[in-house]
Parts: C-alpha cells; sequence; structure tokens
C-alpha cells in the first residue's frame, strides 16, 4: 500500500516560506551555539579526544544525511512558527541550570541539544517536526554519556572471563575487578570494560532499527541483540588475552591483545550482528523515510500560528533564562579559603603518610598525613577541601574519590559503612587490600553518599547558601590493621561533624 503524500503549498510561497524560516533557524542556533560556547567546544572536545565518544564525530553528517532523505517530502510542506516547542527550550534549559548547579556536564549538554532541536520544531511547525521527528531524537547521541557504565562494565567482564575460564579448566580466583591465575595478577581496567563499544553500538543500532524495521517488536529484539553481543564479545576478548598469557605468556597476550582489541574488533561485532539480523529486516529497501500521512495530520492540528519575528524573539528569551539565573546566584553563598588544621587524637603519633595511595580531588586542596598508634596500628588521613564545587573542583563525580582511575587501586567492594559515611574495599596489584572510610561535608551536612553530596551542591547553587565543602578519608592497609585501624583512630578523633569544623578553624 502506498502511503499518501502531503499536498504542497504553491511553489513560489513554499520557497519563500523555508528560506526565511531556514535562516530564522540558523540564526537562533548560531546564537544558542554562542551562549552555550562552554559546553559545545566541550562536547565537541570529548568526541575528539575520547576514545569512548570518538563515534560521535559521525553523528553529525548522519544528522544531515537523514534530513536530506527527508528533504523530497519535506519541501512540499510549508513551515510555520509553533509556540508548543517553548516548553522543550526550557526544559532543556532547566537541565542545563541543574547541570550548572551541580557541576555534571552530562546535564549542561544534554540541555543544550534539547534547547537546539526545540528550536527547530519551533520555527519549522509540527507537521514538519514530525517528518524529522527522528533525525531530531537521533542528536541525542551527540551527547556524550556513557561513562556511568564503566565500573559495572568492569565486573561483568570480569566474571564473564571466569565463567570462560572455568569452561576451558584454567583455575582463576575472582577480587572485583581483579582475576588471578597460575600465569599471574590480571585487572580488567576500565579501557577493558568495553564501554566505547557498547555506547557506539547502541548508536549504530538504532539507526540500524530505524531504517530496517518497521516493527516495534522487531525493534526492540535487535536492540537486545545489540547491547548483549557486544558485552559478550568483550567478555570473550578479555579471556582470550588471559588464555593466551596461561599458555603463551604475558609479552604473548599483550600482543595478542593489541591485535585483538580497537574498532577491528568493534567491525567484527557489527558484521556478527548485522548478520545475524539481516533476514528479519521488515521495512523496504525503497520505503519513505516517514510517514507523510502521519504528518498531514500534524499539520493539522496546529492551532496556534506565530509571525516569524516574535517567534525568533521567544525562543531567544526563553534560551537565556538559565545562563541569566546562574549568573545572579553564582557568587552567593561562596565560601572564602580557611586554613586546614589536622587532628592530633589521643593515642596516635603522626608519621609521615604511606605513598601507596592517595585519593583524588582535582582542583582541591588536598592533605594527607599518617597517623600509628602504640599497637602498630597505621592510618592514612586524607583532607580534601573546596571553598566552592564546580565541574573542575568537585567532591564527587567519574575520576573523584578514594579511587584515582588513572592509580593502580581499584574498588573491589563495598563494606559496612559507619554512621553517616562509606566503606569500602581497594585492591592493588602487589599491594594488601586496603580499607577507606569516606566522608563529605557540603555546608555542614555530612554524608557518605555521593549522590547526597550532588543533592545539596545543587540545591545551594540554585537557592542560595554556604556551599563551602570538604572531603575526610581514612584508610589503612591489611598489613597495617585495616578496618580495625580505621575504626580505632574514628573512635579517637570523634564525632565527624565536630571534627570536621576543628580542621576547618570553626568554620
Amino acid at each position: 500500500m502506498s502511503e499518501a503524500v502531503l499536498p504542497s503549498a504553491p511553489a513560489r510561497l513554499a520557497f519563500v516560506g523555508w528560506r526565511a524560516h531556514l535562516a530564522a533557524l540558523g540564526a537562533i542556533a548560531v546564537a544558542i551555539l554562542a551562549i552555550f560556547r562552554r559546553d559545545a567546544a566541550a562536547m565537541a572536545s570529548t568526541w575528539w579526544h575520547s576514545s569512548t565518544y570518538e563515534h560521535c564525530l559521525v553523528i553529525v553528517p548522519i544528522i544531515g544525511w537523514l534530513v536530506w532523505q527527508r528533504a523530497p517530502l519535506l519541501k512540499r510542506m510549508e513551515p510555520h512558527a509553533w509556540p508548543l516547542p517553548l516548553l522543550w527550550i526550557a526544559i532543556g534549559g532547566l537541565g542545563w541550570l541543574v547541570g550548572e548547579a551541580a557541576g555534571v556536564s552530562l546535564a549542561r549538554q544534554l540541555g543544550l541539544v534539547m534547547m537546539l532541536q526545540g528550536a527547530v520544531a519551533a520555527m519549522l511547525g509540527r507537521g514538519v517536526t514530525a517528518g524529522l521527528i527522528f533525525p531530531l531524537f537521533y542528536a541525542f547521541f551527540l551527547v556524550p554519556a556513557g561513562d556511568g557504565v564503566i565500573p559495572p562494565l568492569q565486573t561483568i567482564t570480569a566474571k564473564l572471563c571466569m565463567v570462560f575460564l572455568a569452561a576451558v579448566h584454567v583455575p582463576a580466583t575472582i577480587d572485583g575487578v581483579f582475576i588471578t591465575t597460575p600465569a599471574g595478577l590480571f585487572k580488567v581496567a576500565e579501557a577493558c570494560s568495553g564501554a566505547k563499544f557498547l555506547v557506539a553500538m547502541i548508536a549504530l543500532g538504532v539507526l540500524v532499527a530505524n531504517l530496517g524495521f518497521r516493527s516495534w517488536g522487531r525493534r526492540a529484539a535487535f536492540m537486545a541483540v545489540c547491547i548483549v553481543v557486544p558485552i559478550l564479545a568483550n567478555g570473550l576478548r578479555a579471556f582470550g588475552t588471559i588464555w593466551v598469557a596461561q599458555y603463551r605468556g604475558a609479552q604473548a597476550a599483550e600482543g595478542f591483545d593489541h591485535v585483538v582489541y580497537g574498532w577491528f574488533f568493534f567491525g567484527a561485532v557489527i558484521a556478527v550482528v548485522l548478520a545475524l539480523s539481516w533476514k528479519f529486516f521488515d521495512r523496504p529497501a525503497d520505503a519513505p523515510p516517514f510517514d507523510a500521512a502521519r504528518a498531514e495530520r500534524e499539520v493539522a492540528k496546529q492551532r496556534a500560528v506565530w509571525p516569524l519575528a516574535p517567534a525568533v524573539v521567544a525562543v531567544l528569551l526563553v534560551s537565556m533564562v538559565a545562563p541569566v539565573w546562574s549568573r545572579i546566584v553564582a557568587t552567593e553563598g561562596a565560601s572564602n579559603a580557611y586554613e586546614i588544621t589536622l587532628p592530633s587524637p589521643q593515642g596516635w603519633t603522626k608519621v609521615e603518610a604511606g605513598r601507596s595511595w592517595r585519593p583524588r580531588f582535582d582542583g582541591a586542596t588536598l592533605l594527607m598525613q599518617g597517623y600509628r598508634n602504640a599497637a602498630g596500628q597505621q592510618v592514612d588521613l586524607a583532607i580534601a577541601y573546596l571553598p566552592v564545587q564546580d565541574e573542575q573542583h568537585s567532591l564527587v563525580g567519574y575520576g573523584h574519590g578514594a579511587v584515582d582511575p588513572q592509580g593502580p587501586w581499584s574498588w573491589t567492594s563495598d563494606l559496612p559503612a559507619p554512621t553517616n559515611g562509606r566503606a569500602e574495599q581497594l585492591l592493588a596489584g602487589g599491594q594488601p587490600l586496603r580499607t577507606v572510610v569516606s566522608f563529605y561535608n557540603v555546608g555542614g551536612m555530612i554524608t557518605g553518599s555521593p549522590a547526597r553530596v550532588k543533592m545539596e551542591t545543587l540545591k545551594r547553587r540554585l537557592l542560595g547558601g554556604d556551599r563551602h565543602a570538604m572531603a575526610l578519608l581514612v584508610s589503612a592497609d591489611e598489613a597495617e590493621g585495616g578496618r580495625a585501624a580505621v575504626d580505632a583512630f574514628l573512635a579517637g578523633i570523634g564525632p565527624v561533624q565536630p571534627v570536621l569544623k576543628t580542621i576547618a578553624g570553626a568554620h
């Protein structure tokens, strides 16, 4: 059955309408990108410098191709300014404001993309937006999102390795992301988690699902394959590296990993997925890119039509609300820097801090001090202080905290937490297990939850209030007392909240 084609407006009027509306849209897009240039530049820099998101470099041309594919049908429609997408722009602006307040670049960049999507819809109207709905949705893949899946993917990959090693009768033990075999100790590092392949595969899968399938059931099944196959394949790759090391040595394993790992590996995964799915495609190759009859119905539903000039002004004003509000409250609640005084608990003597472990808090004042008691227990105390948090200077976030992703230590498990704190166990090759207990303080609120730190920081940056932030971490390895040493030291310094006030000079 052939799909209905939208009746065209008179050619000259349609041409004039498109020219004016596209010019207005271009001006708005340039203005929004200029207002939020920091976030646009950060996105582009991430695409260029991060191997996890380098696939985003092809998303822009893919969107251009998708629009070009729809051009013959779109040019038969007359664009009209549409006020309803101002709500989408406002939601994007609110997302940007939340990201700015919490220091979360993902939220800011997502908000920027939403504002640009809303501008397209506002300038071109409901019918044209219906024809462009998939390219507009696909623009979400411009946002570098996926760092949060790295830790669970490391764990999944390690567990898959154990399954495969057991299948070939290689004895192995697992501790978090560390695997020990007769060939040595192996770590499933962040780069080996397979995150970059999974993120890229999801983006490719969504495109193929739109082009190759009509049935939503088949699309869902295909996307499940696009998620499961890369994870299994990455686990098999990591297992292969360990297996080669077991029988051919570490040098051979390193060579194997360098040959297999990379976009060659991803290309092979793509080939497998497409080969498995090709015969299930149910969308004809010559099918129109969108349902023109549905777009016609959407045209009829657009009740409000704005003059172009007021629409441009409205889009720009709504887009500017968030950055203007952020600037107004930017200096409210900022704290002055102050001198940090380290505690001197009774029964503990200050010694040099150990050199094997060091937390990471970029941009913070970080002090470390070792302590030893008469029983021979030794702990390392780390104090990180920030007068004000922002994206580059924050207590929590990717890469911040007890584990430095660029260091030798990796998280293995959470331990029973003290009141308002967090306890975790770390491991590094050749080092004893290490216990770390962390407390965070934002404007006097003490917690061990990174999520609560984010929420409290967000609240204070949006509504005002004291925003000084501090982290207190106490750490000890198993050879020097482990958790018992940490608990003894915490008992020696007393309740954390007054201790932090003392450390900060009764701030």
